[in-house]
């Protein structure tokens, strides 16, 4: 498989694994607006780790115009349902701490063992 057509499949799988989810395990008291603000703040987030910016609330912020409430009402659900994690690290200044999310790990794998079924299957193919 090509590389261009293999980070595209990634890159589906994710938005798949991410919408299905969000709306097929909604939290108590969350509104159909917030669970699709969050699968956009999914997708935001997974270009900027593709991009191996750092996932802090400042970068979050930066990136998407935000305020750093509306990015916080986003997140956290997010960190809630297990989609990220979050450490606090000391802020650019040096001085306090910083909240910096990271895409969780089992996401992560759970979307590279869909793409190695797939590819033992296009190799399946190609073999006939």
């Amino acid at each position: 498989m090509t590389r261009a057509l293999n980070v595209q499949l990634h890159n589906i799988a994710f938005s798949a694994f991410i919408f299905q989810e969000i709306f097929d395990n909604p939290l108590e008291d969350e509104t159909p607006q917030s669970r699709l603000k969050q699968i956009g703040m999914m997708s935001i987030l997974y270009i900027m780790h593709q991009g191996h910016d750092t996932l802090t609330l400042s970068n979050i912020v930066e990136t998407t115009g935000l305020t750093r409430t509306g990015v916080t009402e986003t997140v956290d659900p997010l960190v809630r349902r297990g989609l990220l994690t979050e450490s606090f690290v000391k802020n650019s200044m040096g001085r306090g701490k910083a909240r910096r999310f990271e895409i969780a790990p089992a996401i992560l794998d759970k979307i590279r063992i869909f793409q190695g079924s797939h590819a033992r299957a296009d190799d399946a193919v190609d073999a006939k």
